[in-house]
Parts: structure tokens; C-alpha cells; sequence
């Protein structure tokens, strides 16, 4: 099978590969790009563990094949913070933040698509409201926290106090 020539923009950066035309998105993020945040859960899109954004839209990197990344601008979870300056950590993005100091965080293999459907949803709508933020996070499966604390963490991070112009 002939390879496919691809480009798009990872994390805010250039990224241009030779692919075989049936690898997925996940297996260009985790194995071309060496990026391992994003989770491979159940490889058939029903766990979320997998999501990342592509043009702002949350998506399940399993389902998708590498090939239809040409062209676009994703984001993964190490895409999210800031980058750091010099040898040390930057911060965390706010909605990392808000999972931390709401305990929306246990094992951590949901982590990371979480997050990204909660970026999504956040830069889609602002200020959700329960039915908003329970139907973005609907397709990613939490095994360890029953859910409470990501709908906390989610809310936490859509607060609209002091997040005037702020860039989820």
C-alpha cells in the first residue's frame, strides 16, 4: 500500500508525515508525533479515552483515520497548558486545574479525552448548562470516579467569574 503524504498543525506546531493509508489519527498522534496523552481504550470509539480536537470539534482519534488529518489543526492534551519556559513546567490550563481542585482525576486514563471534550465544549459554549456539559461528556467512560467529580471539575472550569476574555 502506498503511502500518504500528509500536513497539519499538532498543537500549534507544523507536523508533516508519510503514512500508510490505513493508519488511524491515534496511531499518527501516539506513534508519528511520539505524543502518548492521548489513550487508546477500546479502539472502536465507545470509551473516549481517545479524544482529541480537530478544528475545534472534539473527535475519537480510533475512528478516524490519519489520512483525513491533512489539512487540519488538532489539539491534544499536551497541547492544552501553555508552553513552558525554559527547563520548567508551565501551568496548567484552567480546566486541568479545575479537575485537580475538584478531584475529577483518579487512575487518569480517561484524563486526557475528558479534558479535550471539555475544551471542546468550552469553546463552543462558554457557560453550558447541566444538559450541555452531561451530553459533551457522554462519550467518555469513567471507570474509577462515578462521574460526580468530572461534572464538578467540568463546572468549575465553565465558571464565568474571572474568566472575562480569558481563552479556554
Amino acid at each position: 500500500m502506498k503511502p500518504v503524504h500528509i500536513e497539519f498543525i499538532l498543537n500549534r506546531k507544523p507536523v508533516s508525515a508519510d503514512i500508510p493509508a490505513d493508519m488511524t489519527a491515534l496511531a499518527v498522534i501516539r506513534e508519528e508525533a511520539g505524543l502518548t496523552g492521548t489513550k487508546e481504550g477500546c479502539g472502536v470509539g465507545e470509551c473516549g479515552a481517545c479524544t482529541i480536537e480537530v478544528d475545534g470539534k472534539a473527535v475519537n482519534a480510533c475512528l478516524m483515520l490519519g489520512a483525513q488529518l491533512d489539512g487540519t489543526d488538532v489539539l491534544t492534551v499536551e497541547g492544552l497548558a501553555p508552553e513552558p519556559e525554559g527547563s520548567r513546567p508551565g501551568p496548567l490550563h484552567r480546566i486541568q486545574e479545575a479537575f485537580l481542585d475538584n478531584h475529577g482525576v483518579q487512575c487518569g486514563f480517561c484524563t486526557p479525552g475528558i479534558l479535550m471534550s471539555t475544551h471542546a465544549l468550552l469553546n463552543e459554549t462558554p457557560s453550558p448548562d447541566d444538559h450541555q456539559i452531561k451530553k459533551a461528556i457522554a462519550g467518555n467512560i469513567c471507570r474509577c470516579t462515578g462521574y460526580q467529580q468530572i461534572f464538578s471539575s467540568v463546572k468549575a472550569a465553565c465558571t464565568p467569574e474571572d474568566r472575562e476574555g480569558e481563552a479556554v
